[in-house]
C-alpha cells in the first residue's frame, strides 16, 4: 500500500491541481475530503506521511458562520502537535495562521491580488527553497500577519506583504497558488469573472501571458518545496531519539 497524503479542498469540484499530480509522481496515495461538506478529518495522522489545505472562496474568519471551518481550523493541532508535514495554500496558509493566533483580514480598501504577482524570497526562505519564482499566481482578497514563533519566507510589494511562512519546520504556509494547472486558471477566470473587476486585479489575458512567463520557475521551486517539506517530518527523528537514549 502506498503512502497516504491527506487533502483537505473547500468545494464539491475543487482538484489539488499540480501539488496532487506531483505528490501521486512520487508514489502518494491521495485521501481527499471536503470537511465544510460534512467529511470527518482523522484524529490522528499515524497513517498519513503529510497533508495538505487548499484554497477556497471564503475566509478563514468566517468560522464562526460557515459549518466546519473553525472545526477544521482547530484540527490544524493535529498535524502540528504529532510533527506531521503541514502545508497551506492560500487560504490554507490563512487557516494555518489564525489557528497560531495571527490575524487574517481584508485590504482596507477591498484590493485584491487576482492573476500573477511579484514576490521576493527573505533568506530563510532561500535557504530552505533554494531559488524562488519572480511572480506567482494569486487568488486572493485576505492576508494574515506573520504568527509568532513563525519564519517569515517571502515578501510581496503590493497589498498583502506576508506571502510565505514557516512554523516549526514542519509546516508551511502560502498566500499564493502553485497548484495552479492550465486547466485551473481557465477554470477560475470563467467561474469567478466577476472576481477580475476587483480593484488590483489583473486582466483575464494577463493570466495566461504571464503563466508562459514564470511557469516553468514555479514548476522547478514547487519540486524541491515537496521534497523538503515531505523531509520535514518529525516523527523519526522523536523515534530516532528514543532509541538512542535507550
Amino acid at each position: 500500500m502506498n503512502p497516504k497524503i491527506l487533502i483537505i479542498v473547500h468545494q464539491a469540484t475543487s482538484v489539488p491541481g499540480r501539488v496532487g499530480l506531483f505528490l501521486r509522481q512520487r508514489g502518494f496515495e491521495l485521501d481527499i475530503r471536503r470537511p465544510i461538506l460534512g467529511d470527518s478529518l482523522p484524529s490522528s495522522l499515524d497513517d498519513y506521511a503529510g497533508a495538505v489545505i487548499f484554497g477556497g472562496p471564503m475566509s478563514a474568519y468566517d468560522d464562526e458562520t460557515i459549518e466546519g471551518l473553525k472545526r477544521e481550523i482547530d484540527w490544524i493541532d493535529v498535524p502540528l502537535r504529532q510533527g506531521v508535514p503541514l502545508l497551506g495554500l492560500c487560504l490554507g496558509g490563512q487557516m494555518l495562521a489564525r489557528h497560531l493566533g495571527a490575524e487574517v483580514y481584508p485590504h482596507p480598501e477591498n484590493q485584491a491580488e487576482i492573476g500573477y504577482y511579484p514576490i521576493e524570497a527573505t533568506p530563510a526562505g532561500i535557504e530552505r527553497f533554494g531559488p524562488w519564482p519572480k511572480c506567482v499566481y494569486q487568488w486572493h482578497r485576505d492576508g494574515f500577519r506573520l504568527p509568532e514563533g513563525a519564519r517569515l519566507l517571502a515578501t510581496g510589494p503590493g497589498a498583502f506583504p506576508n506571502q510565505a511562512f514557516d512554523y516549526n519546520d514542519t509546516a508551511v504556509g502560502l498566500q499564493f497558488h502553485p497548484e495552479v494547472t492550465l486547466a485551473m486558471t481557465h477554470r477560475w477566470t470563467v467561474k469567478a469573472e466577476h472576481r477580475l473587476v476587483l480593484p488590483g486585479a489583473r486582466p483575464r489575458a494577463t493570466h495566461f501571458a504571464d503563466r508562459l512567463k514564470y511557469d516553468s520557475a514555479v514548476v522547478s521551486w514547487l519540486n524541491r518545496l515537496l521534497d523538503n517539506w515531505l523531509a520535514s517530518d518529525k516523527r523519526g527523528a522523536i523515534e530516532l531519539k528514543a532509541d538512542k537514549v535507550a
